[in-house]
This record gives C-alpha cells, sequence and structure tokens, in this order.
C-alpha cells in the first residue's frame, strides 16, 4: 500500500472556474443575448447601440442573479463590483472594436498589390483603384517615425532620468516645460517649424522638416511615461548599487533602465502612436508629394496621413476607398511595431 505524501496532494484553486462555471456563464450569456434580441423586437430600442446596451443590462443584471444563488446575499456587493467591471471596461472597448470593425471592413476592398509597389506620380486620386499606389507614402512615413524616434526617444529619456534621478536645480522648470507641451495642439508645432526652420533656414519642406514636427510631439509623451516608469523602480535598488561603491551614473546605467528596459519600450510605442496619425503638422513642412522620394533632407515628401486627407478632401468613391485602404495599412504597420518593440523588451539580454 502506497504512502500518501504531503508532495502529492495539490492546492485548492476555489478561485479558478470548474467547466462548471463556465457552463454557466455561457449559458448567462446565451439568455442576455436573447432577452436583448427581444428587447430590441419589442420596445423602442433599435439598431445595435440599442442591443448593446439591452445586452449588458440583461447579461449583469443574470449574472448577479446566479452569483446571489450560487454564494448567497453576502456575495450581493462583490457581484454587483465585478459587473460593473466587466461592463466598464466592455463599453471601453466598445469604440475600439468598432473602429477596427468598421476599418476593416472599408479598407479590405481597395486592397491590391500595386497598391505597395507603385505611387501616385502617373495616376489620380480620381483613377480606378487599380491605378496608382501608396508607395511613396508608405516609405514616407517609415522615414517620418524613424528619424522623430532618432531624435525624440534620447532626449524624451535623458530628460525622465534627469527628472527623476538627478532632480537638479532645473528640474521644476523643466517638468513645467514638459507638461506645457503635453498640450500643444499638432497644427502649432507645425507652424514653429514652418516659422522657424523652412522659413529661416536652407531647410525647407521635406522628410526632415516633417519628423522635426513630429518630434516636438513625441518628446512630451516619451518623457512623462518615462518618468513614470522610471519612479516605479524601488529605491532599494539604487541604494544596493550605491552601496556597492558604483557611481550615480554607473547605478542608474547598468541597474535603473535595465529594470525599466520594458517600460521605456512601451513609452517609445506610446510616443510613435501619438505621431504616426497626425496630419495637421505634416501639411505645413512635408509639401506632399505624389512621387517616391527617398532622400530625407530635400524635396517634397509624402505620408500616410497625409495620404488620407488628400482622398477625403476630394470626396469621390476612388478616392475615399484609398484613404480607407490607406487607414487599415497605417493601423497594421503601427501594431507590427508595437508587436515587434514587445517581443525585442520581452527577450532576457545578458
Amino acid at each position: 500500500m502506497s504512502e500518501t505524501t504531503f508532495l502529492d496532494i495539490k492546492p485548492r484553486q476555489p478561485w479558478k472556474a470548474t467547466p462548471k462555471d463556465r457552463a454557466i456563464t455561457f449559458s448567462v450569456l446565451l439568455l442576455a443575448l436573447a432577452l436583448a434580441g427581444a428587447a430590441v423586437k419589442l420596445t423602442g430600442l433599435s439598431g445595435k447601440l440599442g442591443f448593446a446596451l439591452s445586452f449588458l443590462v440583461f447579461s449583469t443584471v443574470l449574472q448577479i442573479f446566479v452569483s446571489v444563488r450560487k454564494f448567497g446575499r453576502k456575495a450581493l456587493g462583490d457581484s454587483i463590483a465585478t459587473s460593473l467591471i466587466y461592463t466598464g471596461a466592455t463599453l471601453t472597448f466598445l469604440p475600439v472594436g468598432s473602429i477596427l470593425f468598421i476599418t476593416i471592413k472599408n479598407g479590405v476592398a481597395g486592397l491590391r498589390w500595386n497598391l505597395f509597389t507603385t505611387d501616385m506620380f502617373n495616376a489620380s486620386f480620381l483613377d480606378p483603384i487599380g491605378n496608382g499606389g501608396l508607395l511613396h507614402a508608405l516609405v514616407g512615413t517609415v522615414m517620418l517615425i524613424v528619424i522623430a524616434m532618432i531624435i525624440s526617444v534620447p532626449m524624451g529619456i535623458m530628460t525622465a532620468l534627469y527628472l527623476t534621478e538627478i532632480r537638479g536645480k532645473g528640474s521644476t522648470l523643466i517638468q513645467f516645460v514638459v507638461q506645457a507641451m503635453s498640450g500643444v495642439p499638432s497644427v502649432v508645432a507645425g507652424l514653429f517649424i514652418f516659422t522657424s526652420v523652412i522659413l529661416l533656414t536652407p531647410l525647407k519642406a521635406s522628410t526632415t522638416a516633417g519628423a522635426l514636427a513630429l518630434t516636438v510631439l513625441m518628446i512630451p509623451t516619451v518623457t512623462r511615461t518615462a518618468q513614470e516608469v522610471l519612479l516605479l523602480v524601488p529605491a532599494d535598488l539604487r541604494e544596493a548599487g550605491l552601496a556597492m561603491g558604483a557611481t550615480q551614473w554607473k547605478t542608474v546605467a547598468t541597474i535603473v533602465v535595465p529594470a525599466a528596459r520594458n517600460g521605456l519600450i512601451t513609452a517609445t510605442i506610446l510616443g510613435v502612436a501619438r505621431i504616426a496619425g497626425e496630419t495637421a503638422p505634416l501639411i505645413f513642412t512635408i509639401g506632399g508629394a505624389d512621387k517616391l522620394n527617398l532622400n530625407p533632407f530635400k524635396d517634397y515628401q509624402s505620408a500616410m496621413p497625409f495620404y488620407v486627407w488628400k482622398g477625403l478632401t476630394l470626396g469621390t468613391p476612388e478616392s475615399i476607398q484609398r484613404s480607407w485602404t490607406a487607414i487599415l495599412i497605417l493601423l497594421i504597420l503601427v501594431l507590427s511595431l508595437f508587436i515587434a518593440a514587445r517581443t525585442l523588451g520581452g527577450r532576457r539580454f545578458k
């Protein structure tokens, strides 16, 4: 007869959902869907919004009822709080899901291979969707983002390190400037580069000028996010580095920054997301070319937001279709950058 040891006993996990709990939850969702459909048919509610609101109400009430029946009246407060949390998360996700659904639905129809191989130099936005492409806008967007990252990411992270680690005499003024820059309208950034750089320096409308305008918008986002991330690093790590005899800059470089690496990558992603869809500053700084331009310092350039804006202003079915397709490709581009950054940030480098 085998002896049972404590190692053979698996710990219980009462918080983990059982197959029976999953079946009940699934039944509740199906019943809520049926009741929401009946409410739309029998009442004045109509459309997708009415169905969504009805479903949220019925699912919340049914889930509270099931929890009270299972755990008693003591679980009433917990059930209400949990339902409110799920409702808030659902309401937050609905606009995002709606935007993604509409973008994919309207953008897929215009996907063609020629979009990625040709530009609009020999075509017009009024031509059929099979003529011309957005290669020039796609390349221009990538160049703008890369140049803006090269300038703003080091500046933003260094500024955040100064504000969190050094805290010198100018930290109060720098913090005020960063907060003020966060509220600057994007069109003001474009006008600033136009009046101070394009009109007063040899650098004219080009990729670099557009990247400078985007840098003005990206720096405060990267700085503030990186600052919050660095503040989350435990002070014990800093004290341990100093106790081992390391200088402050070496402690920051070898302990603080590696500990906050994933957060700093997230700050960069948020900065890219802040500028990827900006149109107003680019109107004053890149000129809006219809031909592929690989020189970042000379001649007009295009970008995906500028391409979308130009297509929507014309208002024809062909131009609007080009704009929807460009929006879809821009979303895919930003999502690809996000996945790549998170993948690199998740690796453990020795």
